[in-house]
Order: structure tokens, then C-alpha cells, then sequence
């Protein structure tokens, strides 16, 4: 990218056929530790998600996947590189706005969940609305519709503790959904779920979070739910090693 193309923010928003960028991450490198005890997590990742897709990051555990994400969600800052997400560069904002954007245009499905004990599923759910101002009977209303829509519609007043590995999960997914966010980022949405169950939260993030041109990208070890994805993108050793259209592209 030439220095022209930098200096005057051209182009940061299209990709290479000419769609749209909803993340556009050039040379982004990440590492854990210091000095010899350093660890690299990501080396130079050069990544392009298109607004409106469903993009899937695959590969083996410890190659860099969640860290990847993790920047893209403005959760962790990079050591080098830039990530636009929607053409805002999340590392270079103050902290209020950085918190703020994430707020109202990005969505985390957290592989550990992440819920709030002392709250009912309802309540976690609808945190995102009431960080943004929501009315709280409005924003537990709301996030009821929801838990309703990924198949927990009759356990909106139960705590945490009372359901299931696979219904928290579901309740975590709900709430990365119910303020209508532009991006919506998941750490292995379907690992605690059946294959039945997965595959009806994978129609609904494609049906629900797929609308208005928002954009999905989704770590996951689960091969059963690749056929859902636009695009797959295999990662290796902190690199993006392919792109892929096809499950049956993928290269073992």
C-alpha cells in the first residue's frame, strides 16, 4: 500500500475484488512475555473480512486463532501492524471511545462464556443494551426475545449456575446479538452444543447477525459447521497460511 494511500485513508475500506472491508489487518503481530521467554502468538497477519460475511478462522490450538480475534474485537492492542474494523483504527483511539465503539458495534461470543453469576440469563444477555443506555425492563425484554430465538426462551430468570454448559453458551451468544452490532466475533460458539443444536445457533447467527450487511467471524475446531462459512481461513504458527471458499479446499 503506497504512503499516498495512507496519508489520505483511501482505499482502507475495499478490498482486493473490490468489496467492501468490514476488517482490513495488515502485518499485525502480537507476542506474550519478554525478552527470552517471549512467545509470538501473531507474526505478521495480513487479513481481509468483507462486510456481510461469514468468515471462519481454523487451525490448531495455540496457532494464534483467539489472539487474532481478540485484536479484531479491540479487546487486545497488537505490537505491531494496524487493524481497521469498519475503517476505524481501534489502537489509536482513547479509551472511552475505544470502549464506547466496541459497545454499540461489536458483539463477543467468549469461549468461557463470560457470564455474570449474580444475574439471570436475561440479564446477562441484555448487558450490551443496558451499557448503551437501554432501560433495563426494555433491555431484559429484549435480550428475552433472543434466548428465545437460540432455543432458551424458558430459562430467562435462571442464574448461570443452573443451566448447562451448552445453554450458557447460548445465553453468551444472545448477548453477543441483541444490540444489533455491525461485527460479531466468536471464540468456538458451537464447542459446547450437539450437533443438532450447533447447527440451529449456526442458522440463526447467519440468518440473525448476517442481516443489514453485519459480519461474522468465528473461530472454531468444529468441522461440522465449516459449510456455513463464506470464506475459511487457516492459521498456523501465528500466520495466516489460506484462504479458502470451499471446506474442500482446506489443506491438512
Amino acid at each position: 500500500m503506497s504512503n499516498q494511500t495512507e496519508s489520505t485513508g483511501k482505499c482502507h475500506g475495499i478490498g482486493k475484488g473490490g468489496a467492501e472491508l468490514a476488517v482490513n489487518c495488515r502485518g499485525v503481530a502480537k507476542g506474550y512475555g519478554e525478552d527470552d521467554t517471549r512467545i509470538m502468538a501473531l507474526r505478521g497477519v495480513d487479513l481481509e473480512v468483507n462486510k456481510g460475511e461469514l468468515f471462519m478462522l481454523v487451525g490448531p490450538s495455540g496457532c494464534g486463532k483467539t489472539t487474532l480475534i481478540s485484536v479484531i474485537a479491540g479487546i487486545l492492542d497488537q505490537d505491531e501492524g494496524s487493524c481497521r474494523v469498519y475503517e476505524h483504527d481501534l489502537l489509536h483511539m482513547a479509551g472511552h471511545e475505544k470502549v464506547r465503539y466496541r459497545a454499540r458495534n461489536i458483539g463477543f461470543v467468549f469461549q468461557a462464556y463470560n457470564l455474570l453469576p449474580a444475574l439471570t440469563a436475561a440479564e446477562n444477555a441484555a448487558m450490551p443494551l443496558i451499557i448503551n443506555g437501554v432501560k433495563r425492563k426494555e433491555a431484559v425484554e429484549r435480550a428475552s426475545e433472543i434466548l428465545t430465538k437460540v432455543g432458551i426462551g424458558d430459562r430467562t430468570k435462571s442464574l448461570p449456575a443452573q443451566l448447562s454448559g451448552g445453554q450458557q453458551q447460548r445465553v453468551a451468544i444472545a448477548r453477543a446479538l441483541v444490540h444489533d452490532p455491525r461485527l460479531i466475533v466468536c471464540d468456538e460458539p458451537t464447542s459446547a452444543l450437539d450437533h443438532e443444536t450447533g447447527a440451529r445457533v449456526m442458522e440463526l447467527l447467519k440468518k440473525v447477525a448476517m442481516d443489514n450487511q453485519r459480519t461474522l467471524v468465528i473461530v472454531t475446531h468444529d468441522a461440522r459447521i465449516f459449510n456455513f462459512a463464506d470464506r475459511i481461513a487457516r492459521m498456523d504458527d501465528g500466520r495466516i497460511e489460506q484462504v479458502v471458499s470451499s471446506p474442500a479446499e482446506l489443506e491438512h
